[in-house]
């Protein structure tokens, strides 16, 4: 992200522009910028000028404006391959926001993670004293800088070999299918995770 907002400018030019790339139909008020992107209103209306100069955005409605991608940007393929397709977060930077959320016994990512649009969830995490808000505070900083709104799956050790044992759908949509395993404890090892 610190060499995207290099070359493009500013971090948070580059959020913004992946929420819209990320969500080309829907409009998106200053305040929904802000909040999806956790930028501040004040640099949103500034990016959102700038955008909109260079016809990546436009505008619709008076009273209450809205942004959109604009279809007919020029370069829509060449940014979408270099802030979406080749943007993709390094393993390490995910796991740092998740380090004070609890005992993670595993954690697993798919989805949007792994450029796999098929997949029902984007992230499993299962462990044992895990703190929800903490969790949620990760996902958002997340989503602000994927541009998108995660799909995700939290349990309990207790519960999800529980799932596991009973042949729960969810749990086997996620590990049946293409998964990237980023914590995985003895407990939850991969032999473990096939006999069940």
């Amino acid at each position: 992200m610190e060499i995207l907002g290099k070359i493009l400018g500013t971090p948070a030019r580059v959020k913004i522009m992946k929420l819209f790339l990320q969500n080309k139909s829907t409009g998106f008020t200053v305040t929904r910028i802000a909040k999806h992107s956790r930028i501040s209103a004040d640099i949103v209306r500034k990016e959102t000028r700038l955008l909109a100069s260079t016809g990546f955005i436009k505008k619709r409605g008076r009273v209450a404006a809205e942004w959109f991608f604009d279809s007919s940007f020029k370069y829509e393929k060449e940014f979408e391959e270099l802030l979406i397709r080749s943007g993709a977060l390094n393993n390490e930077h995910i796991l740092n926001n998740f380090k004070k959320v609890g005992k993670i016994k595993l954690l697993v990512v798919s989805g949007v993670f792994i450029k796999d649009a098929d997949s029902r969830v984007d992230m499993l995490i299962v462990g044992d004293q895990l703190k929800r808000s903490k969790i949620e505070e990760g996902i958002r900083r997340l989503e602000a800088e994927i541009g998108a709104e995660l799909i995700y799956a939290v349990f309990d050790t207790k519960e999800f070999l529980y799932r596991l044992s009973m042949y729960d759908k969810l749990i086997r949509d996620i590990l049946d299918f293409p998964h990237e395993v980023l914590i995985q404890s003895k407990e939850l090892s991969t032999q473990a995770l096939k006999q069940a």
